[in-house]
């Protein structure tokens, strides 16, 4: 299983993708916001690393609920769904951008050079949550909610 994530924001989409075994998130690269217009784009994406399920960060507010921005990021998808060949999933992204911050950070990265990074580590971060998920489900035998 190899997943395709991406973290969509108002002007950057970060990328990142699973290894082979749907094991590990690696980020990939950042994109325009605008590049989501064509679903090409993601389908190129997609086939290039060889993805069976595109997932996409679902910005949920703190309490857990939908807000406008979830919303936005479901229509996307929605509109992404009819030209990929691939199923289209959603995954909590909360605290996602934060902790990329954070991690960049604390690396030495300056706030100037994070802006093209923040978006593909945050991509891999909830990519990594979603395919922990995945394994302890497959352990003991059930699925769990992945979003």
């Amino acid at each position: 299983m190899r997943v395709l994530a991406l973290d969509i924001g108002e002007r950057r989409v970060g990328v990142a993708v699973s290894d082979p075994a749907g094991r590990i998130a690696l980020p990939v690269k950042g994109l325009d916001a605008d590049a989501l217009r064509d679903a090409s784009v993601v389908s190129d994406l997609a086939e290039e690393y060889g993805a069976d399920t595109v997932l996409l960060g679902l910005p949920l507010s703190l309490d857990g609920t939908e807000g406008p921005q979830a919303r936005r990021v479901r229509a996307i998808g929605e509109r992404l769904a009819q030209g990929l060949r691939i199923p289209v999933e959603y995954a909590d992204e909360r605290m996602s951008s934060k902790e990329a911050r954070r991690v960049l950070s604390e690396g030495g990265v300056s706030a100037r050079s994070q802006r093209g990074r923040v978006d593909m580590l945050a991509a891999s971060i909830f990519l990594q949550g979603y395919l922990d998920a995945a394994q302890a489900s497959d352990k003991d035998g059930t699925r769990a909610d992945l979003g």
